[in-house]
């Protein structure tokens, strides 16, 4: 019997555990937050915010910023303060950010 040449359709992934996205926790979203206070003033700018919402995953990373100030900033003065952070990262949480968790290599 011929073969038409083709090899068959193998997957070679199939064998490897399967890593699925899971959701950040309030304290990871936290954390991401707090990471890009560049200049530590303990505030965060629609500019350190846009680098938090891209390291997240947000499609549109500047308009996500501009809506999480219009949300959490309650004086505002145009800055996510650490008194504001808790309405900020409810915010996020509700707009389900996921990540592949990362697995520690085995040596």
């Amino acid at each position: 019997m011929a073969t038409s040449g083709r090899r068959h359709n193998v997957n070679k992934y199939s064998f490897e555990e399967k890593v699925e996205k899971r959701p950040y926790t309030k304290e990871e979203l936290n954390n991401v937050f707090w990471q890009h206070d560049k200049n530590r003033d303990c505030r965060l700018s629609r500019k350190e915010l846009r680098g938090a919402f891209k390291e997240l995953g947000a499609i549109f990373p500047l308009f996500r910023a501009y809506r999480a100030l219009r949300h959490a900033d309650d004086n505002g003065d145009g800055y996510i303060s650490e008194d504001e952070m808790e309405k900020l990262v409810n915010y996020a949480d509700r707009l389900s950010y996921r990540y592949f968790p990362v697995k520690p290599r085995k040596s």
